[in-house]
């Protein structure tokens, strides 16, 4: 059987592992990268949740420069993982829960960031809905009463999605 990708083996090999020296710089290395995303995950969480949306913009790019070495590292250590686990199955264990901490605070910041998306979208589709609104000309029907806007009088409104 080939294998889907004909660089992959070529790229484990270059990756592999050859010392139990080059295994622990490794786990320090992804422990440090993991802690050091945390710490920023944890900020942006802060301050989502305290509403200063505009500061999380600072924070910006140093987490995707951590959240770059997070994949990089992530992938050399499932690529060496058999390696690691036998070699030093103590650290490697440990890894393993400072990983699934790391985890579990994840899904914790991203529930806050899909929380201030979802309503930051409800403020502007209400915004969207009021501008229309108001905006339609006011007019009577044949019966005397005022008439509703058809929603295909609504202006465009421009969003910038940065965030």
């Amino acid at each position: 059987m080939t294998p889907s990708n004909p660089n992959a083996s070529r790229t484990a090999v270059a990756n592999a592992i050859q010392s139990a020296a080059e295994a622990e710089a490794l786990i320090g290395h992804f422990g440090d990268v993991m802690a050091s995303l945390l710490h920023i995950l944890e900020e942006e969480t802060q301050l989502v949740r305290a509403g200063r949306i505009s500061e999380v913009a600072r924070i910006e790019p140093e987490k995707a420069d951590l959240a770059r070495r997070y994949l990089a590292d992530a992938a050399l250590v499932k690529a060496n993982g058999a390696y690691l686990a036998r070699e030093l199955p103590h650290e490697f264990d440990a890894l393993r829960q400072q990983h699934d901490d790391f985890r579990a605070l994840l899904d914790i910041n991203l529930a806050v960031l899909a929380t201030a998306h979802a309503v930051s979208e409800g403020i502007i589709r209400g915004v969207a809905g009021e501008l229309a609104r108001k905006a339609a000309p006011q007019t009577y029907a044949a019966t005397g009463r005022p008439t509703v806007p058809a929603a295909r009088a609504a202006q465009p409104i421009s969003l910038s999605r940065t965030i």
